[in-house]
Parts: structure tokens; sequence; C-alpha cells
């Protein structure tokens, strides 16, 4: 091979390697390059509340405002009682009854007014302020009628298992979900003695944040 072939191909290789390596990193910022603003839930806040499109900030709420190349205005804060919280440059910044992606593009905007092009990202690493709305409630027929905070993952089995199992008086098998969607309240039969007696998992639905779960008492 000639060495001018040889060079040539060396030269081409280092460039693939470059460019790699300028697609890789941490993915927040690469999502921020690419993207432009963005508003998210960590996957720790994610197991209380699943949409952060339509997730409203409250009071106690922990913040994270990330700006891309500027450390120094990056904060993360929790959401004070006035609704605001504080951002480096800017001042106060109303966070209250806003979504993330909201909020990213009002921190945008203010800092436009110092930055050229800034890539903000917003992170609710904390959702404090609605833990009561994503508890789940088992009632009825149980041990220990008790409300419980929720978990990504559980399920009715888990829930049932958390207020002692049921009682005496229990008639497992007409027990029901109910679950809050798009305004209405939807119903879910579940085979409880199935689940408990005979290992049978198809009604152990997965719960989501704000599911109520009773177990009926049986007629005599």
């Amino acid at each position: 091979m000639r060495l001018s072939t040889l060079v040539w191909i060396m030269f081409l290789s280092l460039m693939m390697v470059l460019t790699g390596c300028e697609t890789t990193g941490n993915p927040a910022t690469s999502a921020a390059k690419a993207k432009g603003n963005n508003a998210f839930i960590s996957d720790a806040a994610a197991a209380a509340y699943k949409n952060a499109d339509d997730y409203r900030i409250g009071v106690d709420d922990v913040v994270k405002v990330s700006v891309w190349k500027n450390p120094d205005l990056s904060v993360e804060v929790p959401v004070r009682p006035d609704g605001n919280i504080s951002v480096p440059l800017i001042g106060d910044v109303a966070v209250g009854g806003k979504t993330p992606k909201e909020v990213s593009q009002i921190i945008t905007d203010k800092l436009s007014l110092y930055l050229r092009d800034p890539q903000v990202t917003v992170i609710l690493s904390e959702l404090n302020s609605h833990k009561f709305l994503s508890r789940v409630r088992i009632t009825g027929a149980v041990e220990n009628p008790k409300s419980i905070a929720y978990s990504q993952g559980m399920t009715v089995l888990d829930a049932v298992l958390e207020a002692g199992g049921v009682n005496k008086f229990a008639s497992p098998d007409g027990t029901k979900l109910y679950r809050k969607q798009g305004g209405k309240s939807k119903v879910f039969k579940v085979r409880l003695k199935q689940i408990l007696k005979k290992g049978d998992l198809s009604t152990n639905y997965e719960l989501l944040p704000g599911d109520v779960i009773t177990v009926p008492e049986r007629a005599f």
C-alpha cells in the first residue's frame, strides 16, 4: 500500500473517532443541544408521577435548573411558599402551578437578555407537593386499612399484603380497583381469592398513583 493512501485512511479514521466523541456525553446536555429547551422528571421522582408534561409544580417540590455551559447559573432548590425559586442572574421565577416545560421557557426567555441562545433543562428531582395525591389506598375487609406511599412496580397484591391481608369477613373475589383517568373513574374487577389461594396473577394489576382498592365483606 502506498504511503499516501495509508496516511489518508488514518486521517479518515481519526475524523470518525472525533465525530463520535462529539455525540456522546451527558444525556441531558446532548438533548439540550439537539432540542433546545428540556423539561422532565427524574427517574426517582417519576415513581410518584409519570407524566412530566401534565405535572403542575407546587410548594416544596425540588426543581433543578441546568444551563448548558453555564454551571454558575444552574441551581437545585425547593419551591418556596410564595411559589417562586431564585435563579442566578435573573432572580425570582414564579414556578408554582406551571409545568416544567413552561418554567423552562420562562427561564430561557429571561436568560436570553444576557446570554446568546441559552439551553435550559428543568428537572423535577423531588415531587413533595403532591405526595398525598400519589398515595395508594386500600379499604374494606382487610386487617389494617391504610394509605400507602406509592412505589413504582407496586401491584394489588403488594398493597393487600401491606394492609395485613384480608380479614375473616372478606369476600376477596369481589375486590375492585378504582382509578381516575381523564377526569373519570374506571373500575377493575380483582379476583383476589384466585391471587392469594391459587397464584393466578391475571388480575394482579400494577398500580398507579391515586389508585383505591376496596375489599368487600361477604354476605351472611
